[in-house]
């Protein structure tokens, strides 16, 4: 499933979304990209084991918060008339369409690993896409790119919002 994720194959996308049992391999797949990640971003000089670590959290909490996110704008905001989905479809889609994220491991090869990590970056993003399209039964590829885009500029904002005020938290006198 893996490696028609990688291969954009939306039966594949089809395929994790109608399978329930399929969520509990959606979060082995995220977590194992997320591993990768942390390992390839080693390679830049960034990270350690306490990095990694913390990385595959971040990447679980992010997987679920994008989910939930891409469900009401997918359902919500931009559905077509046949759009029929629940988060769950939603997750194990996108956490599938992680699964060139594996690749983010070779981020450690000196000299190409900016790019092996550029690279990995622009497939998972089709990947998401083609995981949006299939979940939420569009038939426009375009509205999926929408959903995302809405849900990237909407993960920014609460990113932001959340830094803002864990900085103010941090910075204010003890009583």
């Amino acid at each position: 499933r893996m490696i028609g994720a990688a291969k954009l194959d939306v039966h594949v996308y089809e395929e994790v979304e109608a399978d329930t049992d399929a969520t509990g391999q959606a979060v082995g797949v995220v977590l194992f990209a997320s591993l990768a990640g942390g390992i390839g971003a080693a390679g830049l000089g960034a990270g350690g084991a306490s990095n990694v670590v913390g990385g595959a959290i971040a990447a679980l909490l992010g997987w679920v918060v994008w989910a939930a996110l891409t469900y009401i704008i997918g359902t919500r905001l931009l559905p077509e008339a046949k759009t029929r989905a629940n988060i769950g479809e939603l997750m194990r889609t996108l956490g599938f369409a992680q699964s060139a994220g594996l690749l983010r491991v070779f981020g450690l090869v000196p000299g190409v690993g900016p790019l092996v990590l550029a690279l990995v970056s622009i497939w998972m993003l089709m990947a998401m896409v083609i995981a949006v399209r299939q979940a939420l039964d569009y038939t426009s590829t375009w509205r999926a790119v929408g959903v995302c885009i809405v849900g990237w500029v909407l993960s920014i904002v609460i990113a932001s919002a959340f830094l803002l005020v864990s900085t103010v938290v941090q910075r204010a006198p003890m009583p």
